[in-house]
């Protein structure tokens, strides 16, 4: 058995070199701390517990900072105990998404969106009265039940509290481990609102073989500016202009020059 904590991060869409469209879920997993090791002499199984996401000290009682300490790390936000955990591990190691494949089949564990107090209609799907205006029933419960045992029978579908339940969908397939940026695409939706907790685990009733899928990815180009020379460079420029100024100091000098020699001619 494997497993890994995480958080839903939400959805998106993959492709597949093959052209075919995969709804993914976004599922961030940071490094999880082997908080203890239980064994079957000590404890009576085998299990490992995992800790995941870092607890401000002043928000955690004694027990849970001395507890951290024994794994030298800080006291963790959730818990979870993997049984039966695949390999050897001790207090202290650190596991990453790199436990899981690309096409292994898993189960996802998560809380379900709470939807508050819902009636019986979005509740347990049952179907409305008619809306007509003769109608005198709507979107009632129905009938509580029979007149012999004088009370609501146990079980009876009613109004109440929606969501906030445990909720694992069984048999998803991961398209992509990211060891880089710690995520996994897990194929179809898992249970939970974003950024809510969920468990990752080795499928229970799987009996599909590892196919993984190749899927595209797009890397971005960086676009250099072309560095454009001017022909002619600026000693160039400073050399043309010194010529400019010397030929018309020159030319006001012979002005000069020619207007002694003739003075009548100037008169």
């Amino acid at each position: 058995m494997k497993g890994i904590l995480g958080r839903k991060v939400g959805m998106t869409e993959v492709f597949t070199k093959d052209g075919k469209l995969i709804p993914v879920t976004v599922v961030a997993c940071e490094p999880n701390v082997v908080m203890q090791v239980k064994s079957l002499e000590k404890d009576g199984y085998n299990a490992i517990q995992l800790g995941v996401f870092e607890k401000k000290e002043n928000r955690a009682n004694k027990a849970e900072i001395g507890h951290a300490k024994k794994a030298n790390t800080t006291p963790k936000r959730f818990l979870k105990e993997v049984k039966n955990a695949e390999g050897t591990y001790n207090v202290g190691d650190k596991i990453g998404v790199d436990i899981f494949e690309v096409g292994e089949v898993v189960d996802v564990t998560g809380t379900s969106k709470g939807k508050g107090m819902q009636g019986v209609i979005k509740r347990h799907n049952q179907s409305r009265g008619p809306m007509g205006h003769g109608s005198h029933y709507h979107r009632g419960p129905g009938s509580l039940g029979t007149m012999l045992p004088k009370r609501v029978l146990k079980g009876k579908k009613l109004p109440g509290h929606m969501g906030v339940e445990t909720v694992t969908i069984q048999n998803l397939e991961i398209i992509e481990v990211n060891t880089t940026d710690n995520y996994i695409l897990v194929s179809g939706n898992i249970p939970g609102a974003k950024n809510s907790l969920v468990y990752i685990k080795t499928a229970i009733k799987n009996s599909r073989k590892a196919s993984p899928k190749e899927i595209l990815t797009y890397e971005e180009e960086t676009v250099v500016d072309a560095v454009v020379e001017e022909n002619t460079p600026v000693e160039e420029n400073v050399e043309t202009t010194e010529t400019e100024e010397t030929t018309e100091v020159e030319n006001t000098e012979v002005g000069e020059e020619t207007k002694e020699e003739n003075p009548e001619e100037a008169n």
